[in-house]
């Protein structure tokens, strides 16, 4: 496929992945790992769906300094001057800035015929040619108008995750009628609100990918985000110079944390939105990694790594290395298998991990808990990795599997803790203080659907 004259893609890769613990750490957050065992990284998927558009010379990351090495590592034929490192978060509206401006000091007398698609690294796309397709229209669309485009993803469920966009009616004279203006932006609504979105049909999900010109989007940051765009304008001469990393420390000092959506998106009155339906996730949680796996016929995915369940529904396993360690493994060699359990959409309740028995291997075991507020938000609140070793691994998976069975599932973690990390825990009641740091165990919950 040819490339698309003065058109770059900037991905956005400075996240750590937080839902994903354990897997993802900060030292190796999610978009640098091979989740649905594909045998590419999030980051290097992306990155091949957007050279598909633009050279590698076009393509930026975005990301933390830390990461640099891992972006050099994942994504070998990307220049080394196109990683373009944050010296701490700022949220994505600075993140676009910096870009914008990089975008603008090197493209040179070409900048007002640039245009941009900008993307997470860490993002699931199933129809690669469809996305392609809605990518090219989305970029001739912008660069016809004023319009900044965000692509909008067919619900097909009433989702209290992602963020929703209304569009009117009908397309604009003469325009496509897959590309709407925008009326309105929700952010992850209540359930009840879900379900009217989905059941009024004038509502999609919010992708976060953005499709923009230059100018439009420059114009956008002048008029909505000005004290940022001043900021970076005082620093321009600094872009592709020596002295660009000092003037962009300077800046984000400066500058404050704020997303696209609310600093920009939902202020403009020239937004589109593409309406597509390309087979897009965000891999947000466990739950939404399960939703993507092979599933046996008790609802049990598994990546990396090959499963055998008994009696229990609805895990998820995943390695990240490409075999299992053994019972001998290195410092250096994979982590352990991550076992986790999704008792419903989107909540994750890691208790008695050792139910699903790995023979031979190390299983690394999560106490934790997940609690769902008003908004649909999701936030683990305390939890503690627990080592399990080959010559532990079935004693402690049957005595936590009878206990849970019985509808102990507090104990059958305590007894884990106890008998694999050497933990000292008191009454079953206190629990929460003993292992999870705070957690309620009360409000633990059964990993997936257990037969009783």
């Amino acid at each position: 496929m040819a490339h698309i004259p003065h058109t770059y893609a900037v991905i956005m890769a400075g996240g750590v992945g937080t839902r994903f613990w354990p897997m993802s750490r900060s030292a190796r957050p999610k978009q640098f790992l091979d989740i649905l065992g594909t045998g590419k990284s999030l980051i290097q998927m992306t990155y091949d769906r957007l050279a598909q558009l633009v050279p590698a010379d076009h393509i930026l990351v975005v990301t933390q300094e830390r990461y640099r090495g891992l972006v050099a590592e994942h994504l070998p034929s990307l220049p080394a001057a196109n990683v373009l490192c944050e010296p701490f978060m700022r949220n994505t509206a600075p993140c676009i800035a910096y870009a914008n401006h990089w975008i603008a000091a090197h493209a040179g007398e070409n900048a007002a015929k640039a245009a941009m698609i900008v993307a997470p690294a860490d993002h699931l796309i199933l129809d690669e040619a469809g996305f392609l397709e809605i990518a090219r229209l989305a970029l001739d669309q912008t660069r016809a108008t004023r319009q900044l485009i965000t692509l909008g993803i067919r619900p097909s469920r009433p989702d209290t995750g992602y963020g929703y966009i209304q569009f009117e009616d009908h397309a604009e004279v003469g325009e496509d009628e897959r590309i709407r203006m925008v009326k309105t932006f929700t952010e992850k609504p209540s359930l009840k609100l879900a379900e009217e979105f989905l059941s009024s049909g004038d509502f999609y999900w919010n992708s976060g990918i953005f499709i923009w010109s230059l100018s439009n989007i420059q114009a956008a940051f002048e008029a909505h985000m000005p004290d940022l765009q001043a900021l970076f304008h005082e620093q321009a001469a600094a872009f592709g110079t020596p002295s660009e990393a000092a003037a962009i420390a300077s800046i984000y000092a400066d500058c404050e944390s704020i997303s696209i959506d609310y600093g920009v998106m939902e202020k403009a009155r020239n937004v589109a939105v593409v309406l597509s339906d390309f087979g897009w996730s965000d891999l947000g949680t466990w739950g939404s990694v399960h939703e993507k796996l092979p599933l046996d016929d008790a609802l049990n995915g598994a990546a990396g790594a090959q499963l055998t369940a008994f009696e229990a529904t609805g895990n998820v396993v995943v390695s990240d290395g490409s075999s299992l360690p053994s019972p001998a493994h290195s410092e250096g060699a994979p982590s352990p298998a991550t076992i986790h359990a999704t008792a419903r959409l989107r909540i994750l309740h890691a208790c008695a991990i050792a139910l699903v028995q790995v023979e031979g291997v190390a299983v690394e075991a999560r106490c934790g808990r997940c609690v769902v507020e008003d908004a649909g938000d999701i936030g683990v609140d305390r939890a503690v990795a627990i080592e399990v070793t080959h010559a532990d691994a079935h004693a402690v998976a049957v005595d936590a599997h009878a206990k849970v069975r019985r509808g102990q599932h507090q104990r059958a973690v305590a007894s884990v803790a106890q008998r694999a990390a050497g933990l000292e825990v008191g009454r079953d009641e206190q629990l929460g203080e003993s292992i999870a740091g705070g957690i309620d165990p009360q409000r633990l919950e059964a990993p997936g659907s257990l037969h009783r």
